[in-house]
């Protein structure tokens, strides 16, 4: 019996120090991997032209965003609308996905600036929370038809699911 608990403790304990130790090695590292959160985006050039029509975005499933607040990055998907580009954040009504995506809080307790870096080019920004309007039947629209989720309108504004316009640094919260 002693063995099979030596056994088990090492069949829990090898992946675990594993999954560590990758998490801590990307940490810094420029950009996330799938799995984990990376460091600041520090490689590509800085857009400063007008705003850009962000339909580009349709076949791009992540982008890559990080918080200027936490200098930590993470995937998230994109999902244009009419131009514009939001970010989301589900699982918000659960205690496991606020710990999950806590970035999501971040934003929205704090002044939202962020960075995102679509194609290698990094966009100065600002997440500005949506709680209701017309425009989120056209993100649950997006939500459904490019990732099959089946987030509605109601999850949105309900709270289950967070919505953030990615706007100009200059725009007001």
């Amino acid at each position: 019996m002693r063995i099979i608990f030596q056994l088990l403790g090492l069949i829990i304990l090898i992946p675990t120090v594993a999954f560590g130790a990758l998490r801590y090695e990307l940490s810094d590292a420029d950009g996330p991997s799938i799995l984990f959160p990376g460091g600041e985006l520090t490689s590509g050039p800085i857009y400063n032209g007008p705003e850009p029509d962000w339909s580009f975005t349709s076949d791009i499933q992540t982008i890559e965003l990080q918080l200027d607040e936490s200098m930590t990055s993470r995937l998230v998907w994109a999902v244009p609308v009419n131009g514009r580009l939001y970010v989301v954040s589900g699982y918000m009504g659960s205690i496991l996905g606020r710990m999950w995506k806590h970035w999501a809080i971040e934003a929205d307790e704090g002044d939202g600036a962020a960075l995102v870096r679509i194609n290698g080019i990094r966009y100065p920004r600002r997440l500005i929370r949506v709680f209701q309007g017309g425009e989120l039947d056209g993100v649950a629209s997006v939500l459904t038809n490019k990732y099959d989720s089946p987030t509605t309108r109601q999850a949105i504004e309900t709270g289950n699911t967070w919505v953030f316009q990615v706007a100009p640094r200059g725009g007001t919260r």
